[in-house]
């Protein structure tokens, strides 16, 4: 069941919109915000309110990378996979990354503490590879940085 909280924050965002299912987006990242994911719960919850079927809000939330329709762990690692991070060393850099942390893209290390993910594109070419961690855009990214970087996400 959706929050009292989760319902205002979402009635405040489709006062802004010309149709409720625009807001589907601005919904979605709310309740993720509050539950880390969205369940296939809160997927129903949330298209009951915004007036759409199920599949058409969970069409919304697959197409979108940075909407979990799964558990993630307390922090969210993307490495940016594009051709400017490709070319600038983004296969080592993920292999090392891999290794560290015991796991492959999609999955999540034992402690919970993060999830490994692709990203198609970061907007970072300049900075190639690029890798993300909770909103914190890292770049270049070097091997020997990885270590540094991790221990900021406890």
């Amino acid at each position: 069941m959706l929050s009292e909280l989760e319902i205002q924050k979402i009635n405040a965002e489709l006062a802004h919109c010309t149709t409720r299912q625009s807001g589907s987006v601005e919904a979605l990242r709310i309740v993720q915000t509050h539950r880390g994911w969205i369940s296939d719960d809160s997927l129903g919850e949330i298209a009951t309110m915004l007036e759409m079927t199920v599949d058409e809000l969970d069409a919304v939330a697959t197409f979108y990378n940075f909407i979990f329709r799964k558990p993630v762990g307390r922090h969210v690692i993307v490495i940016c996979d594009s051709i400017s991070c490709w070319v600038m060393g983004y296969e080592p850099l993920a292999d090392i990354l891999k290794r560290k942390l015991s796991i492959t893209f999609g999955e999540t290390t034992d402690d919970q503490r993060f999830t490994l993910l692709p990203g198609s594109c970061l907007g970072a070419c300049d900075r190639a590879p690029a890798m993300l961690v909770d909103g914190d855009l890292y770049g270049p990214v070097t091997a020997e940085m990885l270590d540094g970087i991790l221990m900021h996400y406890e």
